[in-house]
């Protein structure tokens, strides 16, 4: 006669409150050992399965490095960071690319054109236009990157307080914007520089960020006000979190990526605005140099020597074309919608 096989849930369930029949020995003993833990699967055999896309090893990436990532493949950013870093090389040593002087003129030579060791020709004073265009780069981008920097400084500050607090400072600061975008901002220029007797740059750069943080600043209240209503945020706050560590922590780095757009934007915005002032005599003045200073003294002799007008006029015009550029790639690269 066969042996049966053991059946275990048959064992057990004949030891409940009505049970019958008796276990045996050896099968008593069977239940008596301790289970064996359970098996883990070793990784299958053969090649692993790739991993998803993303970082190496499966990890995914962050908002930054995709961004990053896109950028790099981008061949207009790669073009107008190429041409930025240049214009803030130049600016900060232009005597690797040029050995004259921008203030030494000689009147005989005045609107001559091209010649040996001159490339631009020379303007209305005789002065050398390349050497100028080369040492214009200077001013015109101190005046673009510090105007930025505290346009975004204290757009953003004022922004991020008034969208994370609300009430009557969101409503007292909304009325305040909207008092200085009603100036325009050339008339502007024209009234409160007419009075600035210096010839630096901090005047212009002072005037900009007073009449530029509204628009930084409503950028930075609205982005504020999306991301303080995530969970994380108030997660963080049940937890007990102070309101500097909610700001600084969790809400600015998810928040500083629309201010960082619209700041690489308006820096081209504010080197236009810069050669607009200094063309209408109002901005940087003699014996600064400066490309709207260079273009509005070669407009009187645009006939006869178009040569002074159009190497500065195209400086700027390239500038600002590829400061706007790069925003628009930066835009593209951290808005995930235009993915």
């Amino acid at each position: 006669m066969r042996e049966q096989p053991y059946d275990t849930e048959g064992a057990i369930a004949g030891t409940g409150m009505g049970g019958g029949m008796d276990l045996a020995a050896s099968e008593a003993e069977a239940l008596e050992r301790a289970p064996r833990a359970p098996e883990v699967p070793g990784p299958p055999a053969g090649p692993q399965a790739p991993s998803p896309p993303g970082a190496p090893g499966g990890r995914a990436r962050s908002l930054w490095s995709d961004a990053w990532r896109d950028l790099r493949r981008n061949p207009v950013f790669v073009v107008c960071a190429l041409i930025i870093v240049f214009l803030v090389v130049i600016s900060l040593w232009p005597s690797l690319i040029t050995s004259g002087n921008p203030l030494s003129c000689d009147l005989a030579k005045a609107q001559e054109g091209s010649q040996t060791g001159h490339p631009f020709g020379f303007d209305g004073q005789g002065c050398d236009v390349y050497t100028r265009t080369v040492y214009g780069a200077r001013a015109s981008v101190t005046v673009g990157v510090c105007a930025t920097l505290g346009v975004s400084l204290l757009g953003s500050v004022l922004g991020g307080l008034a969208g994370y607090f609300g009430g009557l400072w969101d409503s007292f600061l909304s009325r305040i914007t909207d008092v200085f975008f009603a100036i325009p901002v050339v008339l502007g220029g024209l009234v409160l520089l007419s009075v600035v007797t210096s010839n630096t740059v901090w005047p212009v750069v002072g005037f900009m960020v007073l009449l530029g943080w509204p628009q930084i600043c409503r950028i930075a209240r609205g982005s504020v006000i999306t991301a303080k209503q995530n969970d994380y945020v108030q997660a963080a706050r049940a937890l007990g979190a102070s309101h500097s560590r909610i700001l600084l922590r969790h809400i600015a780095p998810n928040a500083v990526a629309p201010v960082i757009v619209v700041a690489t934007i308006a820096l081209g915005t504010y080197i236009s605005l810069e050669a607009t002032l200094s063309y209408l005599g109002v901005g940087l003045k003699p014996p600064s140099v400066s490309w709207g200073i260079d273009i509005s003294a070669a407009s009187p002799y645009i006939r006869n020597a178009p040569h002074a007008l159009l190497w500065p006029s195209g400086a700027l015009a390239i500038t600002v074309l590829a400061f706007i550029m790069l925003g628009d790639a930066v835009r593209d690269a951290l808005d995930p919608k235009l993915r």
